[in-house]
């Protein structure tokens, strides 16, 4: 009885081993697009009065919770049932990612005005309205991050067994989510510590002083880096899916530094979607003319 006791035991420290090795991976897998849903994230919950910040946060971060409750067992289903279609997803997920990267890049290179980028509220129920549709549009991107980052999470851990990829993914979608809008609250809350540094210190140039007007400045910078290294990240991710997932390519600039290799692929895969987009809708214009 006691041998059978230990040797359970044993099993199950060798089981959460498998899975602290290969949560640490895919956690490096799904790091890109954490980037991204962090930098979307702290973007969509700034902009508020002070006092609403932390509770558009939460709101995002519930939905967020439920986005998870949802994808999780689908993605384990297949998984189980039609593994066949983890990689479809992933692939297709690909594309999504090298296309948001390349429309990132050509917005960036090519500005131009952008539809309700000035709405405003000019009553209170006006901006309950806007604070809803802002929460409701986080909600709609973290869900589509979320089947992504649960996708790649699953992608790495295919060859395992069941319990260890519920395990895995499962964790991994809990650091998503917790750790990300964790840090989030943070940087959104970095202008008011600030705030408060520079208030406390009754106009003497104290080094709280000094600490608060930097942790000011160093909010709309933090959020424009944080978006810059998304948009990278995402290309990587993205070509890095290509690569891995589509036989044909794997020999494609073989002997290239993985990264160079991965963000050019990423790239090239996304600015033909960007085109075929583009396409699509310059045609759908014309037609309804």
């Amino acid at each position: 009885m006691a041998s059978g006791f230990f040797a359970l035991l044993d099993d199950i420290a060798a089981l959460m081993d498998d899975v602290a090795v290969m949560s640490k991976v895919t956690t490096k897998k799904t790091a890109g697009i954490l980037g991204d849903d962090l930098a979307v994230n702290a973007e969509k919950a700034s902009g508020f009065v002070s006092s609403r910040e932390l509770p558009v946060l939460w709101a995002i971060t519930k939905g967020s919770f439920l986005n998870k409750i949802i994808i999780l067992p689908i993605a384990f289903l297949l998984s189980a049932y039609v593994p066949w279609m983890v990689t479809v997803i992933l692939v297709l997920g690909g594309l999504y990612l090298a296309y948001e990267g390349a429309e990132k890049i050509y917005e960036y290179l090519v500005p131009h005005p952008k539809d309700d980028v000035h709405e405003t509220a000019h009553t209170l129920e006006d901006s309950n309205d806007l604070e809803k549709k802002k929460v409701k549009s986080a909600i709609f991107t973290d869900f589509i991050l979320s089947v992504e980052i649960v996708i790649i999470a699953l992608g790495t851990v295919m060859d395992q067994t069941l319990t260890v990829q519920i395990l895995v993914v499962s964790i991994v979608a809990l650091i998503a989510t917790v750790g990300v809008y964790g840090i989030v609250a943070l940087i959104v809350r970095m202008d008011d510590l600030g705030l408060k540094l520079v208030t406390s210190s009754n106009g003497q140039k104290t080094i709280g002083y000094h600490i608060g007007q930097g942790l000011i400045k160093a909010l709309p910078l933090i959020v424009k880096s944080l978006s810059v290294i998304g948009t990278i990240a995402l290309l990587l991710v993205a070509g890095g899916i290509f690569v891995h997932n589509i036989e044909a390519l794997h020999d494609i600039m073989a002997s290239w530094p993985e990264l160079l290799r991965d963000f050019l692929m990423g790239l090239g895969v996304g600015v033909l979607v960007l085109l075929v987009v583009s396409g699509v809708k310059y045609l759908i214009k014309v037609f309804k003319r």
